[in-house]
């Protein structure tokens, strides 16, 4: 735990209102949790704390890139991101985090770690499919990507054409037109 000591926010003596943070997220984060998916990490995360008197609201920001392969061509490429999540933190009798937008922590605690919340928020700020953006303008030239044009059904010359399609699925596709 002493790698995201630098994370631990200790809202106990602050004064009520703003109170802002900032973080440089590298390789070495993500590294302390083991996890090994991005190839360079270049991520700053701004964080504003407002303290009330009866809660604490934390508003996440991030913003970077993330170097990781593409899904098509394995290519590595800058992948952008910028995201946003807002925390709020209330007390109570005893620890709480079901809701994943309010969180209860018990009396008498005096600080919050907030790298699991940074940690999630970039994960999440990367989209699901990593597509090289060489390859949706067209300038990407790869090994993999010429033969992928190679084994596609559409190039292929033994598809059949449409002189070709029984003329009874013809007539299936004049249904779904005619709604």
């Amino acid at each position: 735990m002493k790698e995201f000591k630098a994370y631990t926010i200790q809202f106990v003596g602050l004064k009520q209102g703003d109170h802002h943070y900032d973080f440089e997220i590298g390789n070495t984060f993500f590294n302390n949790f083991e996890y090994n998916e991005f190839n360079d990490v270049n991520v700053k995360i701004n964080l504003k704390l407002i303290k009330k008197t009866t809660l604490l609201e934390f508003y996440f920001s991030a913003q970077g890139t993330i170097n990781v392969n593409c899904d098509i061509t394995n290519e590595p490429f800058n992948q952008s991101i910028s995201d946003d999540f807002n925390l709020v933190v209330k007390f109570g009798t005893e620890y709480n985090d079901d809701n994943e937008e309010i969180l209860i922590l018990p009396h008498g605690e005096y600080e919050l770690n907030v790298a699991q919340y940074i940690y999630e928020l970039i994960i999440l700020a990367v989209p699901i499919k990593r597509v090289h953006p060489g390859i949706e303008n067209g300038t990407l030239k790869s090994d993999i990507l010429s033969k992928l044009e190679e084994l596609s059904p559409i190039k292929n010359k033994d598809a059949k054409t449409n002189e070709d399609i029984d003329p009874r699925w013809n007539n299936l596709k004049k249904l779904l037109t005619d709604k």
